[in-house]
């Protein structure tokens, strides 16, 4: 009786190469790159692959909730995923652009951003949520771009989100959201597409909140070898849904009292660097 052998390393790299290569081309994948990974530790090590490999470097981090028939079998509640320089836009007057790979992945959800205020302790790798308030300087309003380039990334499963880099594609900062230790898990969010409202929703629908993702993260991240330093973003979870959108379309989050992110979505373009 034959045993199936496990994904080697140099499997893995062409994995996150391909990857890679769809991102900066703006060309949709027809199916998972290699082997879909099963366990967590793989998807990590793949996505470590393409964090050396995209030519960016790494700002900020998404946080995104595993669903739960996934968290026994995979051992975690939420998952993490690089967020590049070049991906990170600040809201303005007229609406933000999104990039869609054409017959890829992407949606709009509607996010509290945390800042990250210090260099944390490398060594220190368990956190409670009042600590990882502490760790904070700065909480915004803020848009993610859950962007791939394949288009079945969330049906295949949380460990392949993780391994294309948590499925994001980028993120956009919104106001500046004052007093968040009291005001943010009483904000309502609403999410319209086209003129249509798809979400509602806030901080309380994440579970454990969006301060869970901040104390997940820290964790996560310091025993991954990447401790957070001073100015990481974090986008803490989809607060209304998951939507998917396509080019031409029109989105707003509505945070109430706080204010709006508006955003057109765009057929996505080659990196600069294929260019």
């Amino acid at each position: 009786m034959s045993t199936a052998l496990a994904p080697t390393p140099t499997a893995d790299q062409a994995v996150a190469e391909a990857f890679v290569d769809a991102r900066l081309a703006a060309c949709a994948l027809p199916g998972y790159p290699g082997e879909v990974p099963l366990e967590m530790s793989r998807s990590y090590a793949i996505q470590d692959a393409a964090i050396a490999l995209f030519p960016d470097r790494v700002v900020g981090w998404k946080v995104g909730g595993v669903p739960p028939a996934q968290q026994p079998t995979l051992g975690i509640h939420r998952l993490a995923g690089a967020i590049f320089a070049g991906n990170v836009w600040t809201a303005g007057d007229t609406p933000t652009p999104l990039p869609e790979i054409e017959g890829g992945f992407a949606a709009v959800e509607a996010e509290f951003i945390a800042r990250i205020g210090a260099d944390t302790d490398p060594a220190k790798t368990d956190w409670t949520i009042e600590e990882a308030a502490d760790q904070i300087d700065a909480v915004f309003i803020g848009v993610e771009l859950a962007g791939s380039p394949l288009s079945s990334i969330n049906d295949l499963g949380s460990a392949v989100v993780a391994s294309d880099f948590g499925n994001n594609g980028g993120l956009v900062i919104g106001p500046e959201l004052t007093d968040w230790r009291t005001r943010m898990d009483a904000i309502q969010v609403e999410t319209v597409i086209d003129g249509v409202s798809v979400g509602k929703g806030g901080s309380p629908s994440l579970a454990g909140g969006a301060l869970e993702s901040v104390r997940f993260l820290l964790e996560h991240c310091a025993r991954w070898g990447r401790p957070l330093t001073a100015g990481t973003l974090i986008s803490t979870g989809a607060v209304t849904g998951v939507h998917r959108i396509h080019a031409g379309s029109q989105s707003s989050c509505v945070f109430e009292g706080v204010g709006e992110v508006r955003c057109t979505v765009v057929k996505a373009a080659p990196h600069p660097s294929q260019v």
